[in-house]
C-alpha cells in the first residue's frame, strides 16, 4: 500500500535542505525556518498544535513556534524528517496518511512555489488520494470564504460544489493537487482555469487568490 504521507515528508524535507533556513514560502510571513518549526510543532508538541485552528490558543502556540524556531534549522529538518515520535497521535497506524498527506503536499509546493518553478507530474495514485481528501479541505478552507457558489472540476475524477446555493457561479477546473492548492488559498500559485461571469470570478477573487490574469476576464 502507498504511503503517500511518507512520500511527501521526505520529498517536504529535502526542498527545506536545499532551500535554506531563511528562503520564503507562500505562507504569508514564514520563511523555511517558520515553516520547518510549525512541522515539527504539529507532531511533538500537542500543547501547542491546537492553537493551529483555535483562536483561543493562537498566542501560546506562537510563543512555542518561535521558541522552536531559535534551535537549528539542520536539527528542525532533521526532526521532522525522522518522523512523528512514539507518543503522538500521528504515530498511530494510519494516522500519518491520514492526517498529512495534504498538509505535507501544501507546503511542499509552499516551499517549492516560493519562487521560480516549473510543473511537476503528480502521480495517478497521488492524484487520486488528493481528489479524496479535496471535499474535507474544501469544506475548512474555501467554503467559508467564497461569496460564490464553487464548483472544483477535475477531468476524469469528477465535480465538488461548495458555497451559498443560488446566485452566481464560478467553476475551477484543474488537477486534484492544483484544486487543493487553491481551495488551502494558493490559487495564485496554481494552474487551474477559471470559468464564470467576470463580476462572478472578480467577487471570488477577493475572497480566494486566483492565477494572475484571471480577474477582468474568463478563461
Amino acid at each position: 500500500m502507498s504511503n503517500h504521507a511518507r512520500t511527501e515528508r521526505l520529498r517536504l524535507a529535502e526542498l527545506l535542505t536545499a532551500a535554506g533556513p531563511d528562503a520564503p514560502t507562500l505562507c504569508a510571513g514564514w520563511t523555511t525556518r517558520d515553516l520547518a518549526a510549525h512541522l515539527v510543532l504539529r507532531e511533538r508538541r500537542m500543547d501547542a498544535a491546537a492553537g493551529i485552528r483555535l483562536r483561543a490558543l493562537a498566542g501560546w502556540t506562537a510563543r512555542v513556534q518561535a521558541g522552536l524556531a531559535r534551535r537549528p534549522y539542520e536539527e528542525l529538518v532533521r526532526m521532522f524528517r525522522s518522523g512523528p515520535p512514539l507518543l503522538s497521535p500521528f504515530a498511530l497506524p494510519g494516522a500519518d496518511e491520514a492526517a498529512n498527506t495534504v498538509e505535507y503536499f501544501v507546503h511542499a509546493e509552499d516551499v517549492r512555489r516560493a519562487g521560480p518553478w516549473e510543473p511537476r507530474e503528480v502521480s495517478p495514485a497521488m492524484s487520486a488520494a488528493l481528489w479524496r481528501r479535496l471535499p474535507l479541505v474544501a469544506r475548512l478552507e474555501a467554503a467559508p470564504r467564497t461569496p460564490v457558489r464553487l464548483g472544483l472540476r477535475s477531468v476524469g475524477q469528477g465535480r465538488i460544489e461548495l458555497g451559498p446555493a443560488g446566485g452566481d457561479y464560478v467553476e475551477v477546473i484543474g488537477e486534484p493537487g492544483e484544486l487543493v492548492l487553491f481551495a488551502g488559498g494558493r490559487g495564485a500559485r496554481a494552474e487551474v482555469e477559471v470559468e464564470g461571469s467576470e463580476e462572478a470570478v472578480e467577487a471570488l477573487a477577493k475572497a480566494l487568490p486566483l492565477p494572475p490574469g484571471t480577474v477582468g476576464g474568463c478563461r
